[in-house]
């Protein structure tokens, strides 16, 4: 089946949608995108995703050429149109195009781009077995809460980890752990308390990480936000990840030490139980 696509208000068979060399998001990285999990044909935290939308554009000095009410309708189209159960939303935001220019127009119409991609998100190995976590320098620029289109660095981060037969990288700055290269990093201390590093510029404020939070106080579970380091880690019972695309998952294994007894831990169940069952209640 050809996979329909979304670009500036066409929805188009992905062969027939083409974007001009000269768009800003192609030559200066000038966007932002957002990635929107779906299951059983429903999205996933959708009101977050779109709340950080509009803040990473507005960040940037942007404006959306359609309300996000308008996006969420788009986007369950596409799903209905390629017939999309489990998998994801991708949405890609940039300034427009015009000659090269660093100094842009004030008048640019921004590009729209969205399309479906079909993935296995909940019955996946990783939450039984865990994943393997390589810890590698943050290279990345000062504004990590804007969700960029520029995503060089966590390419190189995931390239290095993949050559270490690892899933992940996890990103160091000053000896602390910022965060996943596409996802927010968490560990369980002996006592029970979930530590992750609380939202700044230095982290990208993840939608499932806030769902999760959020769901994890509610449940009666102690959540630090705080820095941790990359010893605490090693040393700590359990460690985790939350993404739009992997919902919650276990690390059992960070710099080829197990994390633990380097199997899932209690505190990881119950936190993929909690948002499991939200995200279906919640799901659009």
């Amino acid at each position: 089946m050809t996979r329909i696509v979304y670009l500036n208000g066409a929805f188009l068979p992905e062969h027939e949608a083409h974007i001009s060399i000269f768009d800003r998001g192609f030559l200066f990285g000038d966007g932002i995108y957002e990635v929107t999990a779906v299951l059983e044909g429903k999205l996933i935290d959708s009101a977050l995703h779109m709340a950080r939308l509009e803040r990473s554009v507005r960040e940037i000095g942007g404006h959306l050429p359609v309300s996000t009410d308008e996006i969420v309708a788009a986007e369950k189209r596409l799903i209905v149109e390629n017939n999309i159960q489990e998998g994801l939303v991708y949405l890609q935001y940039t300034r427009g195009a015009e000659d090269r220019n660093f100094f842009y127009s004030d008048d640019l119409e921004p590009t729209l781009v969205m399309f479906t991609q079909a993935k296995t998100l909940e019955h996946v190995a990783a939450v039984e077995k865990g994943l393997k976590v390589k810890i590698v320098p943050d290279q990345r620029w000062e504004r990590r809460d804007i969700k960029s289109v520029c995503l060089l660095p966590q390419v190189l981060a995931k390239r290095t980890a993949k050559a270490a037969g690892c899933d992940e990288a996890w990103m160091v700055e000053d000896g602390f752990i910022t965060e996943g290269a596409s996802s927010t990093a968490y560990i369980v201390t002996a006592d029970g308390r979930i530590v992750t590093r609380g939202n700044s510029n230095a982290i990208l404020p993840g939608c499932t990480r806030l769902a999760v939070l959020q769901l994890a106080e509610e449940a009666g579970l102690v959540v630090e936000e705080r820095p941790f380091s990359v010893e605490e880690a090693i040393s700590a019972q359990e460690a985790c990840l939350t993404s739009a695309s992997n919902f919650v998952v276990p690390i059992t294994s960070i710099d080829g030490k197990p994390v633990g007894d380097g199997t899932p831990g209690p505190i990881f169940k119950r936190l993929r139980a909690l948002y499991m069952e939200n995200a279906r209640k919640t799901a659009i």
